[in-house]
């Protein structure tokens, strides 16, 4: 006889057993030891006794279950997902069976004939481990930035948005804002502050955000790069985009710890709006350097002075696209039209493209071959009710603004439906709970009537 594998069930039975057939404990003391009835020890010494230690083992074991599914309906389920669930999760792949192929079979039981065959990986499988990287080794030659919107202000004021630069090498604040969101204009102000005060560093790190990265592949215009990428490109910075939030860490733990102490600091300040928050800022990312940051590999300091007039450098962080010119000398501008007036370099510039520069503060300028040309704007006043594409971190600015237009247009009167059919009361007839006695109109009728009749007779 080979190796028998038992359990540490079936071996503490034997132990026990054995010392009550060499009269060393009693049965009684081995049933409660084993936490059996007495009737079922004697069995078990009678099986020691005829059939040897082995047959203290369940009798099940290696055996099939009398319930288990049958080779053929397995064969059969695993048949169809591979067919038409194969991207199907256990959970979604049992439903289906039962709903449109009539097979009910448990998800556990689907989970593992799926994972035997290679269609599923449990949890720990899929689980993906993101290495260490080491800080960069010079201050400014990577910046990590991003945007975390939050309640700042807790109940003092409404939830904005904080822009955060961090060196990468040193852990360094180097610029944090308060925005209502994120969006171009907010992230060119906030790099206005970061070069005048810091200079070009050589790269900054963020997040696939559409103000870093252009979502669709096919995108027309652009030349395959966002507004904020172009001015980047035109300053001889690089732009990275992390394909994870691990990536990026050390500005995603940054952002926690701001959730924490910066809100605690806001509240012991009592500062409840953006404005007084922005002044504020300066004084604690001095604060917290000084306590936080740490020194780099190399003491170099790789930014870069800017040697751009201060007009160029507005013209870099803005808005520019190019627009087709009609054959009316207008063309369109975030739902609004733009009229050129006729003169001697407009009247050539139909069928031609313009370059438009939005700023921050509104301004509009249109320009060909860097002439400035005038133009007058044609609004319909739209109101905002056609299905806009919004970016989920744009979301409350773009609800402020339609609440704040909501507010400027006049409240409308419902008219009832006696009002749209056209109906006007007459007041001659007697309402609902009218005293018909006592009305004087119905009296002078009366009398009118009986004055008739006497007449009449």
């Amino acid at each position: 006889m080979g190796l028998i594998a038992m359990s540490e069930r079936d071996l503490q039975r034997i132990e026990i057993l054995s010392k009550v057939i060499a009269d060393r404990m009693t049965m009684v003391s081995a049933a409660h030891v084993l936490d059996l009835s007495t009737r079922q020890v004697r069995r078990l010494l009678e099986r020691i006794r005829t059939g040897g230690a082995a047959s203290i083992r369940h009798k099940a074991i290696g055996r099939p279950s009398n319930n288990r599914i049958s080779d053929g309906v397995r064969d059969y389920a695993m048949t169809l997902v591979r067919e038409r669930y194969t991207d199907f999760g256990p959970t979604l792949a049992a439903e289906k069976l039962s709903e449109r192929d009539g097979l009910r079979v448990s998800r556990e039981t689907l989970r593992g004939w799926m994972t035997e065959a290679g269609l599923w990986l449990s949890r720990k499988q899929r689980r993906t481990f993101h290495q260490p990287r080491l800080r960069r080794e010079a201050y400014g030659e990577l910046v990590q930035i991003d945007g975390s919107e939050h309640r700042w202000f807790e109940d003092r004021g409404d939830p904005c948005s904080l822009l955060v630069f961090v060196d990468d090498a040193t852990g360094r604040l180097m610029q944090l804002g308060f925005v209502r969101s994120e969006s171009a204009f907010s992230y060119f102000e906030a790099l206005a502050l970061y070069l005048k005060r810091h200079g070009a560093p050589v790269a900054f790190y963020s997040d696939k955000h559409s103000v870093f990265r252009v979502a669709k592949k096919d995108a027309r215009g652009g030349q395959g790069m966002t507004q904020f990428g172009r001015a980047l490109c035109e300053l001889n910075i690089e732009i990275l985009c992390a394909n994870s939030s691990q990536a990026k860490g050390r500005v995603e733990r940054m952002n926690r710890t701001l959730q924490d102490r910066l809100v605690k600091e806001l509240r012991l300040a009592d500062i409840g709006d953006m404005e007084a928050g922005n002044a504020f800022l300066p004084d604690f990312m001095e604060d917290y350097n000084a306590r936080f940051a740490v020194t780099p590999a190399r003491l170099d300091d790789l930014h870069r002075p800017l040697n751009l007039a201060p007009d160029r450098l507005t013209e870099i962080l803005c808005k520019r696209e190019q627009r087709y010119v009609g054959s009316q000398l207008t063309f369109s501008f975030e739902r609004k039209r733009i009229m050129l007036e006729e003169t001697e370099v407009t009247r050539g510039l139909v069928g031609r493209y313009v370059e438009t520069y939005a700023y921050a503060d509104g301004r509009l300028d249109v320009r060909w071959k860097g002439y400035s040309l005038p133009y007058t704007v044609f609004d319909k006043d739209q109101r905002v009710t056609h299905a806009a594409i919004t970016e989920n971190k744009r979301l409350s600015d773009v609800l402020a603004y339609i609440k704040e237009r909501q507010e400027q247009l006049p409240t409308p009167k419902v008219k009832t439906n006696s009002e749209k059919n056209g109906y006007t009361p007459r007041g001659r007839k007697p309402g609902r709970g009218r005293d018909f006695m006592n009305d004087p109109a119905v009296i002078a009728r009366r009398q009118k009537a009986l004055s008739g009749l006497d007449a009449a007779e």
